[in-house]
């Protein structure tokens, strides 16, 4: 229901998304997805993207939005990100979902960049602390230009309908990494997602 309604919306107001990816993506396999976020273009993409079960963890804000609210009212895990208990029931919550088969997707950045042209913000540690204890890979995804067509809700600078690329690399496992290496393996996704963006803007 919700690929539906997220399908139908967007191309209704003039969004179509592109996806190229790297490799064939198993979709029997868990992921955690791991994503740029500049746009509210941004949640459409991933649904449209993922091809199983999955649950969002998001700022606990979009409880507030009719659509949002009934989704992180019954489907996904909100996150109140000034609260370390919140922050450590939610990862639970995902954990959770983890090892009921499902996907879970994170905006590592944790936050839409205040900076117009955005700029990529440090990662947070949870998304790979997890990945790591729950042995599942990582899917890093590059948002390219959502920013370019609807920078955050929209309100400030307007909406520009159009093509929204998404670049999907190849998945990377984490089943012989310990969480000694959580921080290389932030800094390998934050490389990764980084290296994408910049191609497509020296386009």
């Amino acid at each position: 229901m919700r690929w539906i309604f997220s399908y139908v919306s967007s191309v209704l107001s003039g969004f179509l998304f592109r996806f190229s990816y790297e490799q064939k993506i198993d979709w029997s396999k868990r992921y955690i997805i791991c994503a740029n976020h500049t746009s509210n273009l941004d949640i459409t993409a991933i649904i449209l993207l993922a091809k199983r079960n999955y649950v969002f963890i998001g700022k606990d804000e979009l409880l507030d939005n009719f659509i949002t609210g009934i989704y992180f009212r019954t489907i996904d895990i909100p996150l109140n990100r000034e609260s370390k208990m919140s922050a450590f029931r939610a990862f639970k919550k995902a954990e959770e979902s983890l090892k009921e088969g499902k996907n879970v997707v994170i905006f590592p950045e944790g936050m839409i960049s205040e900076n117009y042209p955005p700029v990529l913000q440090p990662f947070k540690n949870g998304p790979f602390k997890l990945a790591i204890e729950q042995g599942v890979h990582i899917l890093p995804v590059t948002i390219c230009n959502n920013w370019n067509l609807m920078w955050d809700d929209g309100k400030r600078y307007g909406t520009n309908p159009g093509i929204c690329d998404i670049w999907v690399h190849a998945p990377i496992d984490t089943s012989c990494l310990t969480l000694t290496d959580a921080e290389d393996l932030k800094a390998k996704v934050y490389g990764v997602i980084s290296t994408q963006l910049n191609a497509h803007q020296n386009k």
